[in-house]
């Protein structure tokens, strides 16, 4: 199969490369450092313009996991205009160049988030839910769909893929929270009882490759554990797999100062179950926790070994 991917240097995207690899298949990344690709991708090709992509190479599939870290830095005016054109204008210049193409690719997979919800506090939400209290991080996922599902207008079967927060030895939020915890300085955000939608890795790369092959799948489908987790469920389980204590909660005024807008990520939260992966009959390598972690914690440090 030939895949064309947005996003490949990022923390999902090289995991994907590197399955991808195994299989046999033909992976284009485009990407403004092409030069980098092949080392970060496991020896993918780079392109830095859509148009370098020749009309003998057929496209067989599209997945679009482009954008901005959303939370790296305070919500200004100037962040939100590089966050929306960094998944809004990016897929918007993606669907119209498939337009330009003979034959359009069977699928594309694009990116959203379960932000796509908004604070939907203790309200059980899957695929069928409408958006419940919208916030900037909503309308930034509605608008991204609104531009993927374009395509479908092409004949290409479209599924929206609404990550959770992706746990991975390589990077993300939990080599944010590590050395925190590891040093006995974690603990809940917050009142802790928001809702933490969560996923390994490994089934964020399983769901991907999954729904490719899927045909009778398209729409929004959520990208998240199956087990259900408060905030200081989570900040619990954290701590005991690192063995450390879990006692030092970080106030909510302390985030909302120092953070904004941006909080809300840490703050609020969505209670989403991954209704249509399950239904389709994806079965989880990490449906709980403890385990994932464990799995995670003990990858990490085989990394950290010599040799």
């Amino acid at each position: 199969m030939r895949i064309l991917l947005t996003g490949g240097t990022g923390l999902i995207g090289r995991a994907l490369c590197r399955e991808w690899a195994t299989r046999g298949h033909d992976v284009l990344v485009w990407s403004r450092r092409p030069h980098e690709v092949a080392t970060l991708c496991s020896g993918a090709v780079g392109v830095a313009q859509l148009e370098a992509i020749q009309a003998a190479d057929t496209i067989d599939a599209v997945v679009n996991l482009a954008g901005a870290p959303i939370a790296d830095r305070r919500w200004t005016a100037a962040r939100r205009e590089v966050l929306l054109q960094s998944r809004v204008g990016l897929t918007r210049t993606l669907v119209t160049w498939l337009a330009t193409l003979s034959r359009p690719p069977r699928v594309l997979i694009s990116g959203s988030a379960v932000g796509w919800y908004g604070d939907g506090q203790d309200t059980l939400l899957d695929e069928d839910s409408s958006p419940q209290k919208p916030d900037f991080s909503s309308a930034l996922c509605l608008s991204w769909e609104q531009e993927a599902l374009r395509a479908q207008s092409l004949g290409i079967r479209v599924v929206l893929l609404r990550t959770a927060a992706v746990l991975s030895a390589e990077g993300g939020m939990l080599a944010r929270l590590r050395l925190p915890f590891s040093l006995g300085l974690g603990g809940r955000l917050g009142t802790g009882k928001q809702w933490i939608p969560w996923i390994h890795i490994a089934d964020q790369v399983g769901l991907i490759d999954f729904l490719l092959q899927h045909n009778d799948c398209k729409g929004p489908v959520n990208a998240c554990a199956p087990q259900l987790l408060r905030n200081a469920e989570f900040t619990m389980a954290l701590a005991k797999a690192l063995h450390r204590p879990a006692f030092i909660p970080m106030p909510a005024w302390i985030l909302e100062l120092a953070l904004g807008e941006m909080s809300n990520l840490l703050l609020l939260g969505q209670r989403v179950q991954p209704r249509r992966a399950l239904e389709l009959g994806y079965r989880y390598k990490f449906a709980e926790i403890n385990t994932a972690l464990q799995d995670l914690l003990e990858e990490r440090s085989r990394q950290q070994l010599p040799g």
